[in-house]
């Protein structure tokens, strides 16, 4: 008699549990819906227009002490739903509200920001998978910095979800009903 065995398929579901016992080795480790996502530090490019974001909200911030930017914070949605961005925003409000000891947000903040990698399956996931979520957890905009073509994608909150309000490039100017009097040339994102 033989006797064959059938692998067993079991959808295995991440949490930020898990996350504890994983190498500190520089990869980011993001779980969305129990998936998990490991990806490498960021290219120096998609860094600097990072920076460049958050250089533009801290300096509007520091004038109006309305909230704070902060550069690739942990945002701790829920157990399966944890996840990096490269720069968020947040008002004094959710700071003093949201914010756990080890300093990571445990609610969205009101702007979720992503710098585009080049990879196609890393697009796809911050345009489609993290729009998704951001939209579920109630963040109320979220921009994303696009390097290739020099352009930021806004979605705002309208009628209960994350909708495209307008792609910006060059000297188009960017505003938000978020940040009172925020201003700033989209080209400076970008420059070298």
């Amino acid at each position: 008699m033989t006797l064959t065995s059938t692998p067993l398929k079991t959808t295995v579901r991440w949490n930020i549990q898990d996350l504890a016992g994983f190498p500190d080795n520089g990869n980011c480790y993001e779980i969305i819906d129990g998936e998990l996502f490991v990806t490498r530090a960021p290219h120096a490019r998609h860094q600097d227009i990072a920076g460049q974001i958050y250089a533009e909200l801290r300096n509007w911030s520091r004038q109006t002490k309305l909230g704070l930017p902060y550069f690739g914070p942990g945002v701790i949605f829920s157990p399966e739903d944890a996840v990096i961005p490269d720069v968020v925003w947040a008002s004094q409000q959710c700071i003093n509200t949201a914010l756990d000891e080890a300093g990571h947000f445990t609610r969205a903040p009101e702007l979720m920001v992503e710098v585009l990698s080049l990879a196609p399956k890393d697009q796809d996931r911050d345009r489609r998978t993290k729009l998704k979520l951001y939209t579920a957890y109630g963040v109320r905009e979220y921009w994303i910095a696009d390097r290739q073509t020099q352009t930021l994608e806004v979605y705002r909150w309208q009628n209960n979800q994350l909708r495209r309000w307008a792609t910006l490039k060059g000297s188009d100017r960017l505003t938000s009903p978020l940040l009172p009097d925020f201003s700033c040339e989209i080209g400076i994102f970008f420059e070298q």
